[in-house]
């Protein structure tokens, strides 16, 4: 039985050094930085309004243009070849030795000669994708995947012209990101409504498949809201489309467009055996790229909203395994296993056991549809939840908190606790809480050198139970932190029992 493969689609990637050519892991991911900017830059590509023909289109008139090429023609201009160029050091020497710093500190010739050190090189790594142009001035929309870490990036044009590009933000949660180039009178793809997709719905899937650019491949809409669990970040919001629309490295950013030439959703990864297409492929939302594009925008951070509860999808699984425990008969909608204290939930009045059916009307059934509804919201945003209680069907109006439990956007200076840790983390399981006798904690899986935890002499497998004295039983409570870590406290597996005090 052969092994399914999820790939994210940017392209082979090459290293570029002296004496030969390296192939490198296209699956690497990287981070950005960004600016603040105004949203007035492209509003008149993003309102809400009756989506119009982005400039450089011709005039719509369906009886002149068969099947699927006015939007195959106009959309195309838009597309963009994205090359990521990363420079990274490396060293090398004889014997097997590289550049040593104690030579280098105390001034100790090094370098020449068959016992000598030599000097750190620089290599480049680089790396293709795809992008979407939606502004007249330079902004395009792509996958973060597709430009992390990147010290240099190049844009080349559907036209051939070449520009150099800079960084806007990203949002590794969503996979999408944001850069510019420096142009005016630039060819756009206007924002569709993915929500208005239907099943069977044609799409367009455009961009530079094994830097061939230009591609353009036709399927249908094969499902939505679908979750994968494939993007690399403990906080992931994933709901993507499903089609069947050839996709293949170097479509990663690209654009998926429905008939009318409008973006309904950006390329992003395929699932395949072979690491290749061989029959589905799946993009994020234009519901989510849109406000992730916005937010960075506007406060060079994504405002998350967060409604502060546990659930599970009430699925055949689950009646089977709890529904007579629970007097549950009938699979649909989220069982509220927990509610957060002091979260926007708590405070609309939401209680465990309720059964969550709909947000704004929309059924609730899988997990992946809560997710696209609240990552559409901001902090302060109010929506409306339809919910069961003891059979008793209610609804009540909740207004959304960001991730540290205010209902004010988050400004680029609020800490991300998680992310200055500098690991990747999971929740704590039932069984290891009772065998550490703990009520709950996030588990170190891994550690990076430069973050807090590689600093400070953590271990993989360390569970935290603790940061600056306040209690941490979940993913959930991590993620609501943003004060300066002081202090660490947590538990080995052997249980072992550490504080960790953080020092500068």
């Amino acid at each position: 039985m052969k092994k399914t493969a999820l790939t994210f689609l940017g392209a082979a990637v090459v290293a570029a050094a002296v004496g030969g050519v390296t192939a490198v892991s296209v699956n690497q991911y990287i981070s950005g930085g960004h600016d603040t900017l105004s949203d007035s830059h492209i509003s008149t590509s993003w309102n809400d309004s009756t989506p119009q023909a982005g400039n450089h289109f011709t005039a719509y008139q369906a009886e002149q243009y068969p099947d699927l090429t006015y939007a195959a023609e106009n959309a195309v201009r838009a597309v963009v070849n994205i090359e990521s160029i990363r420079e990274v050091q490396y060293g090398g020497g004889s014997y097997g030795r590289g550049f040593d710093p104690f030579y280098e500190f105390f001034g100790i010739p090094y370098g020449g000669g068959s016992r000598g050190y030599s000097e750190p090189r620089t290599q480049e790594q680089k790396a293709g994708g795809s992008g979407v142009i939606i502004s007249e001035d330079g902004y395009i929309v792509t996958n973060n995947h597709v430009v992390e870490e990147a010290t240099k990036l190049k844009v080349k044009l559907n036209d051939g012209r070449l520009f150099d590009a800079k960084l806007i933000g990203t949002d590794p949660t969503t996979d999408v990101a944001l850069i510019k180039i420096d142009g005016k009178d630039l060819p756009t793809i206007p924002f569709g409504n993915s929500d208005d997709l239907r099943l069977g719905e044609w799409v367009l899937a455009i961009g530079s498949p094994f830097n061939l650019q230009s591609t353009i491949t036709a399927g249908i809409v094969s499902a939505k809201a679908r979750q994968l669990g494939v993007i690399p970040n403990e906080f992931r919001v994933e709901s993507f489309i499903q089609t069947d629309a050839a996709v293949n490295p170097g479509n990663s950013g690209g654009a998926l467009v429905n008939t009318r030439g409008e973006l309904v959703g950006i390329n992003t990864v395929i699932k395949s055996s072979t690491g290749s297409y061989i029959g589905y492929s799946f993009a994020v939302p234009e519901t989510i790229v849109r406000k992730v594009v916005v937010d960075l925008k506007e406060y060079g951070v994504v405002q998350r909203a967060m409604l502060g509860i546990r659930y599970r999808a009430i699925d055949d699984q689950f009646v089977e395994e709890l529904g007579e425990e629970l007097g549950i008969k009938k699979s649909g909608g989220l069982y509220v296993d927990e509610v957060v204290e002091g979260s926007a939930a708590a405070e609309a009045g939401l209680r465990k056991g309720d059964i969550i059916t709909a947000i704004d009307g929309t059924k609730t059934n899988d997990a992946s549809t809560l997710i696209e509804k609240i990552a559409q919201r901001r902090p302060n945003d109010k929506i409306t939840i339809s919910y069961t209680r003891n059979d008793i069907a209610k609804k009540v109006d909740v207004t959304l908190r960001n991730k540290v439990g205010k209902a004010e956007p988050v400004t680029a200076d609020t800490k991300d606790v998680a992310e200055a840790l500098g690991g990747k983390f999971a929740d704590v399981s039932k069984n290891m809480c009772e065998k550490l006798e703990i009520r709950g904690g996030v588990q170190v899986v891994s550690v990076k050198r430069d973050g807090l935890l590689g600093r400070s002499g953590v271990r993989e497998g360390f569970v935290i139970t603790y940061i600056n004295d306040r209690l941490v039983t979940s993913l959930s409570d991590l993620q609501r932190m943003s004060d300066k870590i002081q202090t660490i406290d947590g538990v080995y597996p052997n249980g072992q029992a550490v504080r960790y005090v953080i020092v500068g």
